[in-house]
């Protein structure tokens, strides 16, 4: 099964849309924690919802249960914790949760997780793809664009 994660920073709007319908992108799943922010400019969710729809016939989803929390994300960003700390915290937070539970082969066929950063390396993202590839029983196929 085909799942996708992108990055909305460092790409304009038509690089963006045009990875949604060169991919065949069904569904749009939102992990960001804060979706809303002025600083997202075409990725505010309620701008990015319409776009998706009209520009390449995707659904958009926001899973708030596959971002981290306020009080994980602002040690992190604030360097006052690692990112090997982030992560471990950050991976147990997804078992605690038990997300491999309530997310479906369905809205992964063809699923593209976002989040903010431009590169997977260092992002929650691909967290979330490599714990449902280990937790869930499908057998994921991830590409990363950017």
């Amino acid at each position: 099964m085909n799942v996708y994660t992108i990055g909305f920073t460092k790409k304009n709007a038509e690089t963006f849309f045009s990875f949604m319908r060169s991919f065949h992108i069904k569904t749009l799943i939102d992990v960001r924690l804060n979706n809303a922010s002025q600083l997202a400019g075409f990725a505010k969710k309620d701008d990015l919802k319409f776009f998706l729809r009209e520009l390449s016939s995707t659904e958009y989803v926001h899973l708030l249960e596959l971002a981290p929390t306020r009080e994980l994300l602002a040690p992190y960003q604030k360097g006052e914790i690692s990112w090997a700390a982030y992560e471990e915290k950050f991976l147990d937070l997804m078992a605690k949760r038990n997300v491999e539970r309530s997310v479906t082969a369905a809205l992964l066929d063809q699923g593209c997780l976002l989040c903010s950063e431009h590169e997977p390396h260092r992002c929650h993202r691909r967290l979330v793809v490599e714990y449902l590839n280990q937790t869930s029983g499908l057998d994921l196929i991830v590409k990363h664009l950017y």
